[in-house]
């Protein structure tokens, strides 16, 4: 049994929290936070033990009556790997201390690869990071990209994919971010930002991205033309896709026609906060026009990465060196789809 840390217990901590906790192979020895907020309540309550990860800050969680177990200092000697989850910036900050203590450390799509040296996908370069001390899960578009496009590479070839992300202003919970009411380029520059964070995984495929904000907290939303190797037919990319972990096609005609369907379907399902950490791909949209694959695909930003995290522990800790067994654990274990 691995010990798990969580630094950083917010949209994306406490998610991964509770799905290494439902693992038999790994456990969380603790989690931490700067405020003594309700998601901090929440984490007790949970039975996760809480660190204070600005000790000067103690005090204010003795004011809100939060019973902490220690501050960050004392849950460097307690794990095998801290994931952080703290704000994109901050965990780059956090690896050189990282390193002074001897542990490894697992990061989010908000920092720089440059700046922690290797990037994951579960699907595209898992065995590349087996053993490796540091190493950043790609984002949360990344994810959904990689989702799709390396099986549809295993299954034909791509000779090059053109997308244009049509990207969620806000996570629902967020109320200092935007637009309310207007459609911004993001950037106002092509390419974007997305297609080299693809290449950190998928080292050789030719990418191009380019991307908006919409008022919406929902979803992310993908439009892929991808120029395909080899000649294949739709249905075979259908039987492909429908075969592939963690992706499930989904029917405009049968009432999930938008992202809103789709997150209502999500909250049918039962799934803890809604979340949908499958890439829905819509059935209708697949097309093969000569030679050149078309498809949309929505994305639920605040859950896609969680399951890659817990891949990723597998893969640094050496628990499992097989990518297919690795994911088909944890999928059993989180409810996964596929």
């Amino acid at each position: 049994m691995k010990n798990v840390g969580i630094n950083g217990y917010g949209t994306i901590g406490k998610r991964v929290a509770d799905a290494v906790a439902c693992q038999d192979d790994m456990q969380i020895v603790g989690v931490t936070k700067r405020t003594p907020d309700f998601e901090a309540q929440m984490a007790v309550e949970k039975g996760f033990p809480l660190y204070i990860s600005a000790p000067e800050r103690e005090g204010l969680f003795e004011e809100a009556d939060i019973k902490v177990t220690g501050t960050i200092d004392d849950l460097y000697n307690k794990v095998d790997v801290m994931v952080d989850c703290t704000p994109g910036g901050i965990g780059a900050k956090n690896k050189v201390i990282y390193e002074e203590k001897g542990i490894k450390g697992i990061f989010q799509g908000g920092e720089k690869h440059e700046q922690i040296g290797k990037s994951f996908n579960s699907f595209a370069n898992y065995q590349d990071n087996l053993g490796t001390d540091f190493v950043r899960v790609v984002s949360c578009n990344t994810t959904g990209l990689c989702r799709t496009l390396q099986p549809i590479d295993d299954l034909c070839g791509i000779k090059k994919v053109r997308a244009v992300m049509v990207r969620r202003g806000a996570d629902p919970g967020q109320i200092k971010s935007g637009p309310i009411n207007a459609i911004v380029p993001n950037p106002p520059t092509v390419p974007s930002h997305h297609g080299p964070d693809v290449q950190t995984v998928m080292y050789d495929l030719n990418i191009i991205t380019m991307a908006l904000l919409v008022p919406t907290t929902l979803m992310h939303q993908h439009n892929l033309m991808v120029e395909l190797e080899n000649p294949s037919g739709v249905d075979d990319v259908i039987d492909t896709l429908e075969a592939t972990p963690r992706v499930i096609l989904v029917e405009a005609e049968k009432g999930l026609g938008s992202t809103a369907e789709i997150m209502e379907c999500a909250r049918d399902l039962g799934r803890p906060r809604s979340d949908l950490f499958e890439i829905a791909v819509w059935k209708e949209s697949l097309n093969i026009k000569d030679g050149e694959l078309f498809y949309m695909q929505a994305i639920h930003q605040e859950s896609d990465v969680v399951p890659e995290n817990v891949d990723c522990i597998r893969a640094m800790l050496e628990i499992e060196e097989d990518p297919a067994k690795s994911i088909e654990k944890t999928n059993k274990n989180m409810g996964i789809i596929g």
